[in-house]
């Protein structure tokens, strides 16, 4: 790792190695700082990404990483601690110590997904506990599936989930319901139920039911939608901070389509700009930014 980059990338993921690569062919000197922690590591593929339907999601990481090194772009494993001022550009700490200049940086370090504190959730993410119909419904299409109300995108994610099977049932979970969404839930034949969910009952390496009111209500996967929250904590030295999304699904790092945000020299692209971005409209995303970054190198170097 040198001491300085025309452009450092934080976060390895799609979004990251996209406009890595961009930045990379186009003969800058970047560097990608990647922690790690893939938020789609838990599952087996990945879906509805043209040419790469269910490679392994480390794979396609891995992949992505040669690809990027293979332009002569460098790709280091560490966490970023914090961001500052140096200058006309920015000063990178790491977790471990180390530092590096940037004279841009692209901000690509994605979401974590909070989930309800129900037993059973967490231990089986991103396997039959799943939030994305286009990710993860055709892997669990026909199941008896429950859909776990956790804010307002939950029936619009029960409607979704009802295309997949006929065996949709939406636990309330002590969430309102208005007549509307009744209405809505009841011409697609989904069940609600209502009551406090205390767990899921888990067999083996499978879900068997739902736990609520002293009773398991039998199913074999849950949907659930998640608070999500965008890393960018090692921001806030810079002044950018994470905001409420205007869906109320969580918190993002506003940036415009180009993926500029409101603090000059930074750029921000994939989840933690897009909460509901996928694999591929993350890697877009990430190549847009990457191209605009080395525009404004050129204009202003």
């Amino acid at each position: 790792m040198n001491d300085a980059y025309e452009v450092v990338v934080i976060g390895g993921g799609a979004a990251g190695l996209s406009g890595a690569l961009m930045l990379a062919r186009s003969r800058r000197s970047v560097l990608v700082i990647d922690a790690g922690q893939p938020r789609n590591a838990p599952a087996e593929g990945i879906h509805g990404l043209l040419g790469r339907e269910g490679m392994s999601p480390l794979e396609l990481l891995a992949r992505g990483r040669e690809e990027v090194r293979g332009y002569g772009g460098e790709v280091e494993e560490g966490e970023v601690a914090s961001v500052g001022r140096d200058g006309d550009g920015f000063a990178v700490r790491l977790a471990d110590g180390r530092g590096v200049g940037a004279k841009r940086l692209l901000v690509t370090a994605g979401l974590v997904d909070e989930l309800p504190p129900i037993p059973g959730l967490r231990e089986r993410w991103g396997r039959d506990v799943v939030h994305c119909p286009y990710c993860h419904g055709w892997e669990i299409r026909d199941q008896a599936i429950g859909v776990l109300a956790t804010g307002p995108m939950s029936v619009h994610q029960a409607l979704l989930f009802s295309q997949l099977s006929d065996d949709v049932m939406f636990f309330a979970n002590g969430q309102e319901v208005s007549a509307e969404q009744r209405e809505q839930l009841v011409s697609r034949s989904v069940e609600i139920v209502t009551g406090e969910v205390e767990g899921l009952e888990i067999a083996g390496d499978r879900i068997t039911g739902v736990r609520l009111d002293g009773k398991t209500v039998r199913r074999e996967a849950i949907a659930v939608a998640t608070r999500m929250v965008a890393r960018a904590a090692f921001l806030a030295d810079l002044g950018l901070k994470t905001v409420e999304h205007p869906t109320g699904m969580g918190e993002h790092i506003p940036a415009d389509p180009t993926g500029r945000t409101e603090v000059a020299g930074v750029w921000a692209a994939g989840n933690v700009a897009d909460l509901s971005a996928q694999v591929g409209s993350a890697a877009a995303a990430g190549a847009l930014a990457g191209a605009q970054i080395n525009a404004d190198l050129v204009l202003n170097p």
